[in-house]
Order: structure tokens, then C-alpha cells, then sequence
């Protein structure tokens, strides 16, 4: 807040008349002084002291006269020296606030300058932004009719439209990747091979920019597919954040290889051909319940950093885990192998629990460490199983499995004793049970294992 700076006292002029009583009082004290002079001048007794005397009087009474007007003068000039500096003083005061008042008025100009110049500068930017989203929202809304075309070829052209107005505009892409989703979810025409070429290139649009070791990456995209009809399905190398394909119908061969999954990967009730999961990173806990695996599974030196889940899962050609590691707790309960499943020098940091999982065809655990417990209670090996120089660090339990095909536990390094309690295995086979395993025959067909 601004301070008042203070009032100057009026200046008063000086009336002429005051200077004229100056003077008659100079006169009269004059005069008042050369009278008492002379009067004791006069009562001298000589005539020649008397003469010298007045003329000392009168000049003593003239200097009075002088001196008090030579005082007055003094007097008048000390004031108009006064009233000059005062006067400069005043100037000097009005043209500061003069100085004052212009840089105010100065300022304020430049301010109501800057902040129409602003204004303008926003209106330019909200017009500017306006009609950019305008004609965003007319590209994309073009795009997507295109891609609702009848004309398979016209939709492929809306496909390469979507890809290029996202690459071109970062903030519509999760917008982008939601409606080639939901294309891929709507139910394909059977038998209409145009059709699927136009599938396979919403798929590559999709997983292109899924690899992060490429320039036209778009992060964090997360897929939602559940359901989806996918052929072919190349993901090899991309990075799935949250991905959803629940439900979704793999034909041809699926890979995942060297695919990063950093959510969780959700893969239960899917229907898969060929499948590849090799070198597959998986950060979060990844889904397989009831799925279905109906050519051959890959799942070598995968990662599984939070477990896997495939439980009632149904695996009919052959199956390796060959050297996957497995982190957390992993879950095959109820699971069907149908042609083999070998998880040879595979480790589990973690609970395995494959109660009442069926293997149709052989079943490989050569080398295999268990670090933690490892369930096969009411496990069915129909084929050879093969436990050969694998390491139970944790408890091992295989009460009441089904061993219709040779047991091979040859080499194999308990940290406990194993649980086999009222296991079975064919009398026939050509079996090699853990130290302390008894086997006695029950029938002609069986063996009955029980613990020491």
C-alpha cells in the first residue's frame, strides 16, 4: 500500500505593509536613540564637549537607523533564500511524483499489454487445440468407419489409418489398441479367407508396437482379447503389461517367445495349436486354468518370477518345461498330459503340487530340483516316470499315485524320506524306488508302496 507522503504548510505571502512598520520602527528607534543622546549630550557644561558629543549622538543614531535596516534586509533575504529553496524543493517533489505517476502508468500499461497478449496467445493455442481435435476426431472417426467397411481391402486401409494416426499421436494410442481389441473380439465370418487377412494384420498392427527394441513402440499398452479368434499369433519379443486373452481361440502356431509379460498374463480356457513359450519373462503370476493345448507346448527356460496356475488344464501333444524356473508356487492339480511332458533340469524355488494330474504319455523329471515341498499325491504316470538325479530339498509326497509304467528314481537325492504311502505301480515294469521304499505285491498286476 502506498504511503501519503506530507502536507507542506501553506506559504503565506508577506503584506507590503509589514516591510513599511519594519522600517518606521527602524526610524523610530533611531530617532528614539538620538534623542536620549542628545538630551545627555546637552547637559554637557562645555560647549565644545557638547558639539562633539551630538555629532556622537547623531552618529550613533544614524548606525542604530542603518543597523536595523541593514538587519531587516538581512532578514527579507534569508527569507527569499527560504521560499527559493523551498520552491525547488517543491519542484523537485512534483516532478518525482510526476516520475512516479508515469512509470505507474507506464506499467500498468505494459501490464494490460502482456495480459491481452496473453488472452490472445490462449484464444490462438484453444483455437488451434480445437481444430487439431476436431480433425483428430474426424481422422478416427473416419478410420473406424473404414474399418466397418464391407469391403475387406477398405478395411485393411482403416487398420494402416488407426496405426498411423497413433503413431503420429501418442495420447490416442491406448484409444487405438482398444478398438483393434474389440475387432479382434467380434466373431469372424467361417471360411472367409479375406476376412482372416484382415485378422492377421489388426494382430500385427497390435504386436508391432509391442516390442520395446523397436522405434515404433507404443508403452504400456495393455490388450484385452478375451474371447478373440487369433491366427497365428506372433508375439515373440513383445512386452504384454496386464494382458487378457481369457477364453481366446489360438489357431495355426502361437509364440510367445522372449515375450516380457510385467502384469499378469491371463491365459485360462484358452484353446491353443501349436504354442511357443520359449524364453518367456513373466513378472506377475501367469493364468493357465483349463486351458487347452492341442499341438505342441514349449514353455523352455521360461521364467516364472510369481508362479504359474494351469490347473484342469489339458495338454494333448508333447509338452517341455525344459529348464524353466519356476519362482513361486506352481500349480498343475488335475492337469492331463496326453503325449509326454518332460521338465528335464527345471527348478522350483516353491511349492509344485500336481495332485490327481494325469500323465497319458512319459513323464520327465531327469535333474529336476524341488526346493520346497513337491506334491504328486493321486498323480497318474501311465508311462515311464523319470525322477532320475533329481534333487527334494523340501518334503516329497507321492501317497496313493498310480505308477502303470516304470518308476525311475535312480540317483534321485531326498533331503526326508518320500511320502508313497499307498502308491501303486505295475507289477510288471522294471521299476527303481527311493532308498526306504518298500514295495509289496498286492496282486498280479500290482504293487503296493508303503513307507518304512
Amino acid at each position: 500500500m502506498a504511503v501519503d507522503e506530507p502536507t507542506e504548510r501553506e506559504l503565506r505571502v508577506m503584506p507590503w505593509w509589514l516591510v513599511l512598520v519594519g522600517l518606521l520602527a527602524a526610524v523610530a528607534l533611531g530617532w528614539l536613540v538620538l534623542d536620549l543622546l542628545l538630551t545627555e549630550a546637552d547637559r554637557a557644561s562645555q560647549p565644545d564637549t557638547r558639539a562633539t558629543l551630538r555629532i556622537d549622538a547623531i552618529r550613533t543614531g544614524l548606525t542604530v537607523v542603518a543597523g536595523t535596516g541593514g538587519g531587516l534586509a538581512l532578514l527579507l533575504a534569508a527569507r527569499r533564500q527560504w521560499i527559493a529553496e523551498r520552491a525547488q524543493r517543491h519542484q523537485e517533489g512534483v516532478a518525482a511524483r510526476d516520475q512516479v505517476h508515469r512509470d505507474r502508468v507506464q506499467a500498468h500499461a505494459e501490464t494490460v499489454a502482456e495480459a491481452a497478449q496473453r488472452h490472445q496467445d490462449r484464444q490462438s493455442g484453444a483455437a488451434e487445440h480445437d481444430a487439431a481435435e476436431r480433425r483428430l476426431t474426424e481422422l478416427y472417426t473416419r478410420a473406424v468407419e473404414l474399418l466397418g467397411n464391407d469391403s475387406a481391402a477398405v478395411r485393411l486401409g482403416g487398420l494402416h489409418a488407426l496405426e498411423r494416426l497413433g503413431q503420429d499421436n501418442p495420447g490416442q494410442r491406448p484409444t487405438i489398441a482398444a478398438v483393434l481389441c474389440a475387432y479382434l473380439r467380434m466373431p469372424a465370418p467361417d471360411g472367409e479367407p479375406r476376412e482372416t487377412e484382415v485378422r492377421r494384420s489388426a494382430q500385427r498392427v497390435l504386436t508391432r508396437h509391442l516390442r520395446a527394441d523397436d522405434a515404433a513402440h507404443w508403452p504400456e499398452l495393455r490388450l484385452d482379447l478375451a474371447g478373440a479368434t487369433l491366427v497365428d499369433f506372433d508375439a515373440a519379443g513383445c512386452t504384454l503389461t496386464d494382458a487378457n486373452f481369457t477364453d481366446a481361440v489360438f489357431t495355426g502356431t502361437t509364440t510367445f517367445a522372449g515375450a516380457r509379460a510385467r502384469g499378469r498374463l491371463l491365459l485360462g480356457a484358452a484353446t491353443f495349436g501349436d504354442v511357443v513359450f520359449d524364453d518367456l519373462t513373466a513378472e506377475a503370476e501367469v493364468f493357465l486354468d483349463a486351458a487347452r493345448f492341442e499341438g505342441q507346448a514349449s514353455f523352455d527356460r521360461a521364467g516364472f518370477a510369481d508362479g504359474l496356475s494351469c490347473r484342469r488344464s489339458r495338454f494333448a501333444g508333447p509338452t517341455s518345461f525344459h529348464r524353466a524356473v519356476f519362482d513361486q508356487s506352481t500349480s498343475f492339480d488335475a492337469t492331463h498330459f496326453g503325449d509326454g511332458a518332460r521338465f528335464r533340469k527345471a527348478t522350483f524355488l516353491s511349492g509344485l503340487s500336481m495332485e490327481r494330474t494325469e500323465f497319458a504319455g512319459y513323464a520327465g523329471f531327469r535333474a529336476v530340483r524341488f526346493a520346497d515341498m513337491a506334491l504328486f499325491r493321486w498323480t497318474v504316470f501311465a508311462a515311464e516316470a523319470c525322477f532320475e538325479q533329481t534333487r527334494f530339498e523340501g518334503a516329497a509326497n507321492f501317497g496313493r499315485a498310480r505308477f502303470q509304467g516304470a518308476g525311475r528314481f535312480d540317483g534321485a537325492e531326498f533331503s526326508q524320506p518320500p511320502q508313497v504311502d499307498q502308491a501303486r505301480a505295475a507289477a510288471g515294469s522294471d521299476h527303481a524306488w527311493p532308498a526306504g521304499t518298500t514295495a509289496e505285491r498286492l496282486d498280479d498286476e500290482w504293487l503296493l508302496l508303503v513307507d518304512r
